[in-house]
């Protein structure tokens, strides 16, 4: 049952998510976690649940995604929730060096259109 007060999910998110599974570490004080990329956007990604999690919620991490072409992305978020075996952040203090890479990225799957008007509305986020 829809709720029409409401709209769905995908009606609701500002970036396009990108499904991409990818070798992903995310780290938080000295603890360090090897995790899988479930799917990314220009605002935040999906990771799985490592087994020994054991974080501290209330501080930010840091992540660092292995690409296909040997590059890596890497930056900062905060944890947003938690669900099934999924962890989900929002990222932040995104700069030109780490914006540029990964809309390289969903560019491969996000329309150049669509892309150009989420690069604005982070842009517009940012300010």
């Amino acid at each position: 049952m829809t709720d029409n007060n409401h709209p769905p999910e995908q009606e609701r998110r500002r970036f396009s998510r990108v499904m991409q599974a990818a070798r992903t570490e995310l780290h938080q004080g000295g603890a360090a976690w090897d995790v899988t990329l479930i799917d990314i956007s220009l605002n935040g990604l999906a990771v799985t649940q490592p087994k020994d999690w054991d974080a501290d919620y209330s501080h930010p991490f840091n992540f660092i995604i292995h690409l296909d072409d040997g590059g890596t992305f890497e930056a900062y978020a905060h944890l947003v929730h938690i669900e099934n075996g999924t962890l989900g952040f929002q990222m932040e203090h995104l700069g030109d060096e780490q914006i540029a890479p990964l809309a390289r990225l969903l560019s491969k799957k996000v329309e150049g259109e669509v892309l150009e008007q989420e690069l604005g509305r982070l842009e517009d986020t940012n300010e």
